[in-house]
């Protein structure tokens, strides 16, 4: 009974490993094409013949040319959002915080321009696949983990604002996903000059809340001496 149970793992864990390394030569295959040829040129029977695997297999993995846009980023992503928001100082103000969260995507980005181009491209419009789906995901996590750093500000009072942390961190959010496209459509992005003018557009929003501060706290103050 052991020697079959050890026989049976020994082939399942075979056909993880294939499922797995197609999976990889597919992403590798995907990029490569969509790097060279762009994302419209590139068809999914030259990623299926590059990668190596069916056209029938191919679609397993994604169900159509914008999925594959996302299965190549997906895991990379999630891997960033983590590495970004580790790296925002709880104890830092919160304009800081985010500079250093979302300095990591840009760093990131700036390594493949021409995907990540084509990425935020795709994103303009919907896609109901599997791997998009998973992307939209993740764009909640990580819209979750500004939640929790401005949850944080406004308790400790380092902001002051009537909004619901969820709105405000979606607000923040959109202003990067506007600063990441308006820096990465430059002929020759600049990393520095892109983290630095990402750092304005978070000054500029968060000393909004900031300036409201002292005013907000003394009509509390005075509310509550009313009471």
């Amino acid at each position: 009974m052991k020697r079959e149970a050890a026989k049976t793992a020994a082939r399942t864990g075979l056909r993880e490993r294939n499922k797995l390394d197609k999976l990889e030569r597919i992403k590798v295959a995907a990029a490569e094409l969509f790097a060279v040829k762009g994302f419209d040129a590139a068809t999914t029977r030259e990623i299926a013949k590059a990668a190596g695997v069916g056209l029938g297999t191919l679609f397993l993995y994604a169900e159509d040319k914008r999925d594959f846009v996302f299965l190549i980023f997906n895991d990379e992503l999630d891997r960033i959002t983590d590495e970004a928001f580790a790296a925002a100082d709880p104890k830092a103000p919160l304009t800081e915080q985010l500079s250093a969260a979302f300095s990591v995507f840009y760093r990131a980005f700036s390594k493949n321009i021409p995907l990540v181009r084509i990425l935020l491209k795709e994103l303009v419009f919907f896609s109901r696949g599997m791997q998009a789906q998973r992307f939209y995901d993740g764009r909640t996590r990580t819209i979750n983990c500004i939640t929790r750093l401005v949850a944080d500000a406004l308790a400790s009072g380092k902001i002051v604002s009537d909004e619901k942390p969820e709105f405000i961190s979606r607000n923040i959010f959109f202003l990067y996903a506007g600063a990441v496209r308006w820096w990465i459509a430059a002929e020759r992005p600049s990393l520095a000059r892109g983290i630095a003018d990402l750092k304005r557009v978070f000054a500029l929003q968060v000393s909004g809340m900031q300036a409201a501060s002292e005013p907000a706290a003394k009509s509390r103050r005075n509310s509550a001496l009313r009471a």
